[in-house]
């Protein structure tokens, strides 16, 4: 059934608007400084249903919970261990998730039958006004139908959510573009499940000791593991088109690109390189070696190859570091694993 979808500015009416829905036990679509997200309160387990059933999400993929001050922390988790402290001390407000033992206040429904839940403090104003007006923690995964290009945009979660929810707050576009860095400190190590923002390295300075990067990172989730952290399913993030990543100089790319006109591709590439590639549609998705600027605009540019109705496209390939690696790793996931060394 659907439902009468109001489109407002991230004001005070309309954070007033969305306080009172979520209150009530309903979601709401908002802006943070990553992407967009669908939020409900994370101690209403019935509300929790309603973004899954919106999203067509499987309830086998946890939620991050949103809080903006340390003292929302007590029931949410059952420990705030050392680790998470420095952490949270480091980069709170911020794109970071410090996955914890999980307290009793949280649904059942956040937590995909884990005993850990991931929390945050974002630093997106909006956000903060929200929690604040509303007492309420939330849950909130990206506003997008579950395994497309998450939302930067007001207009990207209308276009994907219409219908499915009452309210989107337009708080403008997202500063960082790619969702937050998930670690966890839960057992012996700190391990990096979902690469952000905040990178390995910042991680590691902040913690004084190694990282661990699991394995999901790069590669596919293995049969039958279970996610630990968003965004370590299979395909996820994916335009309809297929695309294949091609790991090599601007050269080869587009060598490769004009050995392969018969499939009428389009090129997913770095800024300033679309004219070079003529006659072959282009998208441009970030300076080269720029992992920040990448990330702003690696989601907005995959939906764009969906709106020029692109149905083979080869993407250039980003480096693997620093912010560079949490768009290697939305893109990766975009392509289904589909990389050739060139």
């Amino acid at each position: 059934m659907s439902i009468e979808t109001l489109l407002c500015p991230a004001d005070e009416a309309g954070v007033a608007r969305a306080a009172a829905l979520l209150r009530q036990g309903e979601i709401i679509a908002l802006p943070t400084e990553t992407v967009y997200g669908i939020a409900a309160d994370a101690r209403n387990g019935s509300a929790v249903k309603k973004i899954f059933a919106a999203k067509g999400r499987p309830q086998d993929n946890p939620l991050i919970v949103h809080i903006d001050d340390i003292n929302m922390l007590p029931g949410l988790v059952s420990e705030f261990p050392e680790r998470a402290q420095l952490l949270a001390a480091a980069f709170w407000p911020g794109p970071l998730t410090i996955i914890m033992p999980r307290g009793p206040e949280v649904a059942d429904e956040c937590c995909a039958g884990l005993d850990t839940v991931g929390i945050r403090m974002p630093s997106h104003p909006v956000v903060r006004q929200v929690i604040e007006a509303s007492g309420c923690a939330f849950a909130a995964p990206s506003a997008n139908l579950s395994g497309k290009p998450s939302p930067t945009t007001a207009q990207d979660v209308w276009t994907d959510m219409q219908g499915r929810l009452p309210l989107i707050l337009d708080g403008g576009p997202c500063a960082v573009g790619v969702e937050s860095t998930v670690v966890s400190v839960v057992g012996e190590k700190p391990v990096l499940f979902r690469p952000g923002y905040i990178t390995l390295e910042d991680l590691e300075r902040a913690l004084g000791e190694e990282v661990e990067l699991s394995p999901a990172i790069l590669e596919k989730l293995a049969e039958g593991e279970v996610a630990r952290s968003p965004g370590m399913k299979y395909k996820h993030y994916a335009p309809k088109a297929d695309i294949t990543i091609l790991d090599g100089t601007f050269e080869q790319f587009k060598a490769y690109v004009e050995a392969h006109a018969g499939q009428d591709p389009a090129c997913l590439c770095f800024t300033g390189e679309g004219a070079k590639l003529a006659p072959f549609p282009c998208v441009e998705y970030g300076r080269e070696g720029d992992g920040a600027d990448q990330s702003k605009h690696i989601f907005r540019s995959l939906r764009a190859l969906d709106e020029q109705g692109d149905r083979v496209v080869y993407a250039r390939c980003p480096r693997k570091d620093g912010v560079s690696m949490a768009v290697y790793n939305r893109l990766i996931r975009a392509a289904a694993f589909r990389v050739v060394a060139l």
